[in-house]
């Protein structure tokens, strides 16, 4: 039986759009995503220990930037002792790359690969769905990170108050969309607060529903098509260019604008891709931003020529959209 696993990822998360589209009774926001992740990572090391009275044998190592006390990765690792009653405990050090308050989900993903790495050395064998009604007491975005090491592709299209994945065709992965494009994320020196942009009363929470099903391949398409190639391959070109136009044009981050006023670094790094000829816009609750970088533009070899040079007060990091989670089938 093995007892440790070292080098465990757990990558960010870019929202391409993000939709309120309403509020339930009991004030969870309804929202329409698609969810893509990016190859900005933390990376965690599990070793077993013998459980304790006084911490449930749990405990954590920062190689990198401080974290809280009580973070994600030791609730995750709690509510799965707690879930299945297991008498071992771990000792877990993580390697912090991705900022906090930044609307990355870096909290969420390192959760869910604590949850998909203490599953395997622990040998519980619960199954996904076991492991994502644990994940979402910890947080919305959680369940997606262990469904996307789950699906074949980690591009979803998410609803709800973020439980319900429907996962994009391969080729609307943006891999497919938007071939050779790079995506370059600037993170403002400060952060943002989910629950306070949630609660402004500014917020948009009426935004029209879209639906998936306008986009991905039809299952019933008619027979003239299947047996016209050239006709099919013009139906799923339409769809993808169809798809491809709301993602970058028709669609929009409806908590931007509360975080822009909230957070004016949000507005400095979308001004500062725009002055690059960049179309900027913000992921998640922010206050991190980015943009597709088509492979015709020379932005990045300014970049590496230092004829760029980030504000001052600003993160910047090259990245590239993940096809899978590199925990994939470990659910």
């Amino acid at each position: 039986m093995p007892h440790s696993l070292h080098d465990v990822s757990a990558p960010a998360k870019l929202n391409l759009f993000l939709h309120v589209t309403g509020r339930r009774a009991d004030g969870y926001h309804l929202l329409q995503s698609v969810f893509t992740l990016i190859d900005w990572v933390d990376t965690l090391h599990f070793e077993t220990r013998a459980h304790r009275q006084h911490d449930g044998g749990l405990s954590r190592e920062d190689l990198t930037t401080p974290l809280p006390a009580d973070d994600l990765v030791l609730r995750a690792a709690r509510a799965l002792q707690t879930a299945t009653g297991h008498a071992g405990g771990a000792h877990i050090a993580i390697a912090k790359h991705i900022p906090a308050q930044a609307g990355l989900g870096g909290g969420s993903s390192d959760a869910a690969s604590t949850l998909l790495a203490l599953n395997r050395l622990w040998k519980l064998k619960l199954s996904l769905e076991q492991l994502a009604t644990i994940g979402l007491t910890l947080g919305a975005d959680v369940p997606y990170f262990l469904h996307a090491a789950h699906a074949k592709q980690a591009t979803a299209w998410v609803e709800g108050v973020g439980e319900h994945f429907i996962p994009l065709p391969a080729d609307l992965e943006p891999t497919q969309l938007l071939p050779g494009h790079a995506l370059l994320v600037v993170k403002p020196e400060a952060g943002l607060e989910t629950a306070a942009i949630f609660r402004d009363p500014a917020l948009k929470r009426d935004s029209f529903a879209a639906t998936i099903t306008g986009f991905a391949a039809d299952p019933s398409v008619d027979s003239a098509s299947l047996e016209n190639p050239d006709r099919l391959e013009r139906q799923e070109s339409a769809q993808r260019r169809n798809f491809r136009k709301f993602l970058l044009e028709d669609s929009r981050n409806d908590l931007q604008p509360v975080a822009q006023r909230l957070c004016p670094g949000v507005t400095r790094a979308l001004e500062w891709l725009s002055s690059l000829g960049l179309s900027g816009r913000m992921t998640g609750s922010g206050s991190a931003v980015f943009a597709w970088v088509p492979p015709d533009m020379h932005v990045r070899a300014r970049f590496s020529s230092a004829a760029i040079a980030v504000p001052d007060q600003m993160q910047s990091r090259w990245c590239r959209s993940l096809d899978v989670h590199p925990l994939a089938h470990w659910a």
